[in-house]
């Protein structure tokens, strides 16, 4: 029966030390999960010319048939004028980083001198607040000015989202604008607005993101609390003597 005792205690012991290091690792993926989601311009891969990759949606909001008609308009749009556009799509931003800096930075970083800027137009997308920014070099932006490209975010692009964060319309929508804007054509125009009757508002805020990470955190501090306390009664089990050991100091 002692030795009975002594397997079992020993097996208790192992399956501790096997326990402890995974409850760490949840632990720390738990707190840090929020982080690791951002996305920084050095992630954004580089443009070649063999892949000009005329959508980046790393955000995983734009279905894969709609991402083909997207690059196929862009990629005609380029043939015809030499005027290219590119969708950016991510899922939260780094801290203290905006859509408008980040995409003025992808913006540099694919295309270095005023040269290579000038037939460009980049549109970035945070899924996280649903900001928007755009982009453009100097002679698309002869096209597409500011008022234009300013309507593109907020009705073309922002109503759709408003709308249910109805992401493959406002793209194609998007899409179909500016290319034909940047055609010479003349602007289409944003969508037009059914008015109706919002009792709870789809639209993620700024302050709604901030409410979220609070919470992540206030999530990961009580895991640890509970953690915390289990870990280090663990470490105390794992160190109790075996009761034989317990016998030979009582004896």
């Amino acid at each position: 029966m002692k030795q009975l005792f002594n397997q079992i205690f020993r097996i208790k012991k192992y399956l501790i030390s096997l326990a402890l290091p995974l409850l760490m690792v949840i632990l720390g993926s738990c707190v840090l999960s929020a982080p690791a989601l951002a996305t920084g311009v050095y992630q954004i891969p580089d443009l070649t010319t063999k892949d000009p990759q005329w959508v980046i949606d790393q955000g995983e909001v734009i279905s894969r048939i709609n991402e083909g008609k997207i690059s196929s308009t862009f990629e005609d749009l380029a043939k015809q004028t030499g005027n290219e556009v590119r969708f950016v799509t991510i899922r939260r931003l780094d801290y203290g980083e905006t859509p408008e800096s980040f995409s003025q930075a992808l913006f540099e970083k694919w295309f270095a001198t005023p040269e290579a800027q000038s037939h460009q137009t980049l549109l970035v997308l945070d899924t996280v607040t649903n900001g928007i920014a755009i982009v453009t070099g100097d002679e698309s932006k002869s096209l597409l000015t500011d008022s234009i490209a300013e309507s593109v975010a907020d009705e073309t692009i922002g109503v759709p989202l408003r709308d249910g964060n109805k992401y493959n319309q406002a793209f194609l929508d998007a899409s179909d604008r500016l290319a034909a804007v940047l055609a010479g054509e003349a602007d289409p125009g944003p969508p037009e607005v059914v008015e109706t009757v919002q009792v709870e508002g789809t639209f993620t805020k700024a302050e709604e993101t901030d409410q979220g990470n609070a919470t992540a955190w206030v999530v990961g501090l009580l895991i640890a609390a509970t953690v915390i306390p289990m870990a280090t009664y663990y470490i105390y089990q794992i160190n109790q003597p075996s009761p034989d050991e317990q016998q030979e100091k009582s004896s």
